[in-house]
């Protein structure tokens, strides 16, 4: 990667997983960065040396102005990031989600930020119908009111980027996997399954195991994230992912073999929002931006349980 055109950079989100290992892209790059998190999932010790902390929340207005003093473009990581928690908590999701947006899209606006870079997910398409690869244009029907949220988020962005004067990136995240992947019941299956594992307990599969999702390594989206901000792709919508097709089943099986080949995974019944095939098309980052994911699954899950034996 070049050298960045911009001086400082705001991570909102930088405390947590995906967040913290953008920061530090950043600051090899030679940016000066600042994180602003609220800690209710991210951590300080995620925030890497030399970044600024600011704690605050991305829905108070005050909070967002602090942290954008001096700022030139923004990474916008910070949301509550749960398809199957979204269901039930409808309400507090939309206002982390879209309110927290707009929040900093008002103050973005204000204080001529040139460029944001949004962290959308695959959960605005509708179920594929196989899980051959989709694109940027398949169908955005989500079946999660997360998906809704990360849709709103793309829309308003898109709909107010000429008013506003910002240049919009949009990356649909798929299934991130890797290191500082904190422990949620809801979030992240891989991380789940090992701290099942290493607690003596089975994985648990809701549904049969069948549905096919991309695991991409964080290192990779975090790579495509920073590419967003050095390429001329304003308003251009990207999946961020491998490109590779991976069942539940066949990751449960993997994880068993590494921590405890005695234990069986177990099933349970499927729950709502989630989608049956999730894959995507990487084509146009691949074209665009440059982006060339390098972590396999099987290559990289060393890493991933070394980090939780740590832990």
């Amino acid at each position: 990667m070049n050298g960045p055109g911009f001086r400082r950079a705001l991570v909102t989100g930088g405390a947590g997983f995906i967040g913290s290992h953008v920061a530090e892209r950043l600051l090899g790059l030679g940016a000066q960065v600042r994180v602003l998190d609220n800690l209710s999932v991210g951590v300080r010790e995620n925030v890497p040396d030399g970044a600024e902390l600011v704690v605050g929340d991305v829905r108070d207005p005050a909070a967002v102005e602090r942290a954008l003093d001096g700022v030139d473009i923004v990474f916008h990581l910070a949301a509550r990031v749960s398809i199957r928690a979204s269901v039930d908590r409808f309400y507090e999701d939309a206002q982390t989600n879209v309110m927290g947006t707009l929040t900093l899209l008002q103050a973005c606006a204000e204080r001529k930020v040139r460029r944001l870079v949004y962290a959308s997910s695959m959960g605005v398409y509708a179920d594929a119908p196989t899980p051959d690869p989709i694109p940027e244009t398949h169908p955005t029907e989500p079946i999660s009111p997360y998906g809704v949220g990360k849709l709103a988020g793309e829309k308003y962005l898109l709909c107010l980027a000429e008013t506003l004067g910002l240049e919009p990136v949009i990356l649909r995240y798929f299934n991130t996997y890797g290191p500082r992947q904190g422990y949620t019941p809801y979030v992240g299956v891989i991380t789940i399954f090992i701290k099942r594992l290493l607690a003596g307990e089975p994985p648990v599969i809701f549904g049969d195991g069948e549905q096919r999702r991309d695991f991409v390594y964080v290192g990779d989206v975090a790579d495509a994230t920073v590419l967003a901000s050095l390429k001329d792709v304003a308003g251009e919508v990207f999946n961020i992912g491998t490109g590779r097709a991976t069942s539940v089943n066949e990751v449960a099986a993997l994880l068993c073999r590494k921590l405890n080949p005695g234990i069986r995974p177990e099933h349970a019944p499927a729950h709502p929002g989630e989608l049956r095939y999730s894959v995507p098309d990487i084509s146009k980052a691949r074209r665009l931006l440059g982006y060339d994911p390098k972590g396999r699954l099987e290559d990289k899950i060393d890493e991933v349980i070394a980090w939780h034996l740590r832990g």
